[in-house]
């Protein structure tokens, strides 16, 4: 999401600079931003947001007029295994980047949070003002970053922005994740692990919109306020799969039905209308977005392969004595 994000911004906006500020962990890659390598208008500086001399120093030497926080620890599975790194990342890293705010003259913080914050929904959607019931520790650590953010607007007046997105594909997405799980196991013969009985819903939207969308609330958004962004387009973990194997020629057999996940949360649905208003709207469609997802995966086995094959495929191995991954 954040190299989608700069790379957005470079193409539209020939008047700005931008600093990628990232610790690079597993899922780093800089790989992911080589097109934009050479251009004068990108920086990058390795550093890890919890270092808050490391931030001070980055903040001084930049100058930045905004900041985007798109830096955190995503991935639900591994927040179950290990949730200090989530508590670390998500919460301090952005308590580092608040008190670092304080002391410069950025004129607005956007911090990317997510739908998970919201917790399941049986019916209905949520919107910005819905109540948070996180029910992972990444839901959870995602919260108490967005309640910390509203503390520090409403006591020091920090200039704040959040964004809640639903479910993000596409191009670069780490192959842990279920949609570029399922793509890459299916290149590669293997069968992709469903979750359960499959019906739990996620509500999806093709990074490039949200690219546009996280922009469109930089530069217009309200101060001290949320927006959704959401595609409305929500279909079952099920479904999911079907339209997957239908779009690389595979049948129900190269599924493989495995244990849910604990607490995993059925429903997803977000309402984006404070978004809308702004005048965003998704340019993809779910099928031509997915489309576009599965033709790049094929093209770019050389990027997706040694991913599989290292950290990724370890951790999996050790944590649940297989590779099967998150595939929700």
């Amino acid at each position: 999401m954040g190299s989608d994000f700069i790379r957005f911004v470079l193409s539209e906006h020939p008047e700005d600079e931008v600093l990628n500020y990232d610790k690079l962990t597993y899922a780093g890659n800089l790989a992911n931003l080589a097109s934009v390598a050479d251009n004068s208008r990108y920086h990058f500086v390795q550093a890890d947001i919890c270092d808050a001399l490391a931030v001070k120093k980055a903040i001084q030497d930049f100058q930045p007029d905004v900041i985007v926080n798109y830096a955190a620890e995503t991935h639900v599975d591994r927040s179950i295994h290990d949730p200090e790194a989530f508590l670390r990342t998500d919460v301090m890293g952005t308590h580092v980047l608040l008190e670092a705010m304080r002391a410069s003259k950025v004129s607005r913080f956007l911090h990317i949070s997510t739908d998970e914050v919201f917790g399941s929904l049986a019916e209905g959607e949520a919107s910005e003002e819905y109540p948070f019931r996180p029910t992972s520790p990444y839901s959870a650590s995602k919260a108490a970053a967005e309640h910390l953010i509203m503390a520090y607007w409403h006591t020091y007046e920090t200039p704040v922005l959040i964004t809640h997105a639903t479910n993000n594909y596409g191009w670069h997405h780490y192959p842990e994740k279920v949609i570029p799980l399922f793509i890459t196991n299916l290149l590669e013969g293997k069968k992709v692990p469903l979750y359960g009985d499959g019906k739990n819903v996620r509500e999806w939207l093709f990074v490039r919109d949200h690219s546009r969308a996280v922009d469109l609330v930089l530069r217009k958004g309200d101060l001290g306020q949320s927006y959704n962004i959401g595609s409305g387009e929500r279909i079952t973990n099920l479904e999911l799969t079907s339209e997957l194997l239908k779009q690389l020629g595979k049948g129900e057999e190269s599924i493989e039905r495995v244990k849910d996940r604990p607490g995993h949360d059925l429903r997803y649905a977000l309402n984006s209308e404070k978004l809308r208003n702004l005048g965003w709207k998704p340019s993809y469609t779910f099928q031509d977005g997915i489309q576009e997802t599965v033709e790049w995966y094929k093209k770019n086995e050389a990027w997706w392969r040694p991913l599989k094959s290292g950290e990724y495929q370890e951790y999996y191995a050790k944590q649940y004595g297989d590779t099967k991954g998150d595939s929700a």
